[in-house]
């Protein structure tokens, strides 16, 4: 990697700052250096999600998330030997330093075996209703509803195709004509698109059952109301190095209590705190799961998807939490519709 320098931060770099550099440095790591450029610690998209999950705020210092030990090797060391590196240690990317620690490159496993697509599965699920964005949806399947200038559902597709996730089956119910007449088989999207309709409402993970090629691998499902910039590539490296069985996008939202709130001890008065904020982390409606999910969802049955994920943490699997801090809106209600639209063009 030529520009190895535009990844390379203090360790007093901003959460914020440290995800745009890991964002436009497109190697998926930031390099923490001092001011000698001599290298300190490696930081991932994932260290950042995980410092978010533990109430790190985006302004926040990176100095206590970052990898202090990582994996580096010297200059002069074969491709042979970095591969056999980031094969034993499942990572995609090696610090080169020299004989003073000092970082003189950055070997990348994408830029030497890059396939360029992702096998992955897309399973997006565009068959609800849309009451409440009537009667923009009497005739027009809400997923097909424009936003920008295009249908929501083209901009998921597009998404996904740029991250290289090229896969797509979508589940259709309301008005699905509509929607198989404009993606066909996908060809023009740059993607290769198949088709399942519900005979019936099945929900957001009964419908998986209908799935008529086995999957092998992790697998995306998402909602088909949704506008995002999450990176996918970024999710799929989460979930695989947290040994997911399913991984849920989870977005935070606050709620304020609109009056002082008033702590007791019996009849004595301890504290008053005026109009406080709670935060909590809600469902975003994207997901990935292993393809042993698919087993545990009864068939012919209306099944969202939080009942799979409880009957996962029931089971005892691993079921991992994705932060999102970069944009989302789901698209439910009219506010939202022209919320989105105003927003569109700077976000897109």
């Amino acid at each position: 990697m030529n520009n190895f320098l535009d990844i390379c931060i203090s360790a007093n770099s901003s959460i914020e700052d440290t995800m745009r550099v890991i964002g436009d440095g497109n190697v998926k790591i930031a390099l923490i250096v001092d001011k000698d450029n001599q290298l300190l610690g490696t930081i991932s998209d994932g260290d950042i999600r995980r410092g978010l999950l533990q109430g790190k705020s985006l302004n926040e210092p990176i100095n206590d998330i970052y990898h202090v030990e990582p994996i580096h090797a010297m200059t002069g060391t074969s491709t042979e030997t970095l591969l056999e590196l980031c094969s034993k240690n499942i990572i995609g990317q090696i610090p080169i330093i020299d004989q003073e620690a000092r970082v003189v490159g950055l070997f990348v496993l994408d830029e030497v075996s890059r396939q360029g697509q992702y096998e992955n599965q897309v399973v997006l699920m565009v068959g609800g209703l849309g009451t409440r964005l009537r009667p923009l949806t009497e005739n027009t399947p809400k997923p097909m509803l424009k936003v920008g200038g295009k249908p929501i559902l083209q901009t998921i597709v597009e998404g996904f195709v740029k991250s290289g996730f090229s896969n797509i089956t979508m589940c259709l119910g309301y008005k699905s004509d509509v929607i198989q007449n404009f993606f066909q088989d996908g060809s023009m999207f740059g993607a290769s698109i198949k088709y399942i309709v519900e005979e019936k409402r099945m929900g957001t993970a009964g419908a998986l059952t209908l799935l008529q090629e086995k999957i092998d691998e992790p697998f995306f499902v998402m909602n088909g109301d949704l506008l995002t910039n999450v990176n996918y590539e970024y999710m799929l490296d989460f979930h695989i190095a947290n040994k997911s069985k399913a991984t849920m996008c989870v977005r935070e939202y606050d709620i304020q209590v609109p009056y002082g709130v008033v702590k007791t001890n019996q009849e004595k008065i301890i504290s008053i705190e005026e109009k406080p904020v709670h935060s909590f982390f809600v469902n975003a409606g994207i997901y990935l799961l292993d393809s042993g999910c698919i087993d545990m969802i009864p068939n012919n049955k209306f099944y969202d998807m939080p009942l799979l994920f409880e009957d996962l943490i029931l089971n005892n699997y691993q079921t991992v939490s994705f932060p999102l801090k970069e944009y989302w809106i789901d698209i439910g209600r009219m506010a939202d519709f022209n919320k989105a639209n105003s927003e569109y063009c700077k976000v897109f």
